[in-house]
């Protein structure tokens, strides 16, 4: 079939639940040149090539055409996720110094029982429940309830937070049988809404500071600068939402990737220390981002061969480079104590995600505790319906049997 048709092909809802021979079949054009002016690039060396090149923006208004905002943005300025150097390392160095090394190294860490505490919790409400929706019931949940800790919202707002995740959830994943003009209002509503809560929040914190991100972020350090009140609410905002989605789906695709290998499920219920290395294979094998849509060239480059012209959108398809053979053994199986996963799964370079290690944590926990919960755990439905979104591809339900 044509090559230039793929990306309609990959983002067709009748393949989210095996977009993987898609993806085979991109790999052997390395890159290809779409219909509509885009360029998909699924080769993992020619990705981290890419990731790692300055001449790539990931600014949208570098585009020759340059595409609608984000929905949902309610006239807030961009997170640096979406900005390039220098403003995008002065952003996140700001914020990474209240996240993690070197001001901050023991953050993610010290949450480490108060996770376990929030996991465990969720499971106590599964009991006595033989048939249970992973995604509503826990991966779902629990992202928010462990950020809005971190950030530091008071425990009784915590249900105003799932409320307004639930409406930005639905902006960027969409139902077709939805008005999108109203969900997108909602969404930016939604985003407004919680950016001015963090905003006001942070301001309290800077006159009665506690351990947590937003005090960090309100206490700032004139010496090397500091959050204006703005860039408190888009970066807090940005981490509750991107930390929020990847998470859930690291989660349920973990689950239902090893109920789909029984043997390794119960090589990780005997050794709950393998965890880790399972959960790196699972960012490989099933990423939560499959793509990364928003890439532009500042300048003509040469990509495997193919000029790809300044303003070009430029697609880069992590999930196929994480499944491509020239870069891993037999790429297509699941082997937790795979050696040497230098996945894409967090992509790489200077916009690596920024919440990494909060995730690999949280997904750590979500799952040992879950293989402890679960007695003979098994799929109620195999494929599971999924997410409309072909970026945050999950399943929207994943309903297991037990016990």
């Amino acid at each position: 079939m044509a090559a230039d048709t793929l990306f309609q092909r990959i983002t067709d809802y009748a393949h989210r639940a095996d977009p993987y021979p898609l993806y085979a079949e991109l790999r052997e054009h390395r890159v290809a040149r779409q219909e509509d002016g885009s360029y998909l690039v699924g080769t993992y060396h020619e990705i981290e090539a890419l990731l790692h090149d300055p001449r790539v923006s990931s600014d949208r208004r570098n585009r020759t055409a340059p595409d609608e905002t984000e929905a949902g943005d309610a006239g807030l300025p961009p997170a640096f996720i979406g900005l390039d150097d220098p403003e995008h390392h002065r952003l996140r160095s700001l914020a990474m110094r209240s996240f993690g090394p070197p001001h901050t190294p023991g953050r993610i860490n010290g949450m480490h029982g108060e996770i376990t505490r929030i996991v465990k919790d969720f499971l106590a409400g599964l009991e006595g429940k033989d048939r249970i929706d992973i995604v509503d019931d826990f991966a779902y949940p629990l992202p928010v309830t462990v950020i809005c800790r971190l950030l530091g919202v008071p425990i009784e707002d915590e249900p105003r937070f799932r409320q307004w995740s639930d409406a930005i959830v639905a902006g960027i994943d969409p139902n077709p049988k939805e008005d999108p003009a109203e969900r997108q209002r909602a969404a930016a509503e939604a985003r407004k809404a919680m950016a001015l809560y963090l905003g006001d929040l942070a301001e309290k914190r800077r006159d009665h500071p506690s351990d947590d991100m937003l005090s960090a972020f309100a206490a700032g350090d004139d010496t090397d600068g500091r959050l204006t009140p703005l860039e408190i609410m888009t970066t807090s905002v940005l981490l509750l939402i991107a930390g929020h989605e990847t998470t859930v789906n690291l989660i349920t695709n973990g689950v239902l990737t090893l109920l789909r290998h029984p043997d390794q499920l119960a090589r990780l219920r005997n050794d709950p220390t393998l965890m880790p290395r399972a959960v790196e294979e699972l960012l490989r094998y099933e990423p939560p981002v499959q793509m990364l849509p928003q890439r532009t060239p500042l300048a003509d480059i040469e990509v495997a061969g193919l000029t790809v012209p300044k303003g070009a959108p430029l697609i880069l398809m992590l999930a196929s480079g994480n499944r491509d053979p020239e870069r891993f053994p037999d790429p297509d199986r699941f082997d937790p104590l795979r050696e040497d996963i230098q996945h894409l799964g967090f992509g790489s370079g200077i916009h690596s995600c920024f919440g990494a290690p909060l995730a690999r944590l949280e997904a750590q926990i979500a799952l040992n505790e879950l293989l402890r919960h679960l007695d003979t755990p098994r799929l109620a439905e195999d494929p599971p319906p999924y997410r409309r979104s072909p970026v945050l591809r999950g399943p929207r339900h994943l309903l297991v049997e037990h016990g």
